[in-house]
């Protein structure tokens, strides 16, 4: 099993969210026991924009055992077309192209997305897999 893990549950782990840390690390504990969790190019860079220093996140993404799976061609037309889509149909810039890319990339390349961000997802990417550690 291949969990992709979105940027906001890592932080609330690694910030310990007062609201949203406890869940979503019980929620990475119980897919990292089924499996792997991977983070693709842009919840590595939103995440290590967080820490202070490279060799920072590097240590904190170790400890987790997050490993790094690139975004395939077909994940990235995937999450344009899809943008392209929302847009079209009146979706306003609060959702970045970032929030596709992520998604876009657990759909082709994962079983699933570990993510509080649960509504966007089921609504713009019907065939993902969504797990929401505050459901």
């Amino acid at each position: 099993m291949i969990t992709a893990v979105d940027t906001s549950v890592l932080i609330d782990v690694f910030r310990n969210d007062p609201r949203f840390g406890a869940v979503s690390a019980g929620a990475l504990r119980r897919c990292v026991q089924e499996g792997r969790i991977v983070m693709c190019d842009v919840v590595c860079a939103e995440l290590a924009a967080v820490f202070p220093s490279t060799k920072a996140f590097e240590e904190a993404a170790g400890l987790l055992g997050l490993d790094f799976l690139p975004m395939e061609r077909d994940s990235a037309v995937l999450a344009g077309g899809m943008w392209r889509q929302y847009r079209r149909q009146g979706g306003d810039r609060t959702r970045v192209i970032a929030d596709f890319l992520i998604a876009a990339h657990a759909q082709c390349q994962c079983d699933r997305l570990l993510t509080r961000d649960r509504g966007f997802c089921r609504k713009h990417f019907k065939k993902l897999r969504v797990i929401d550690p505050s459901a």
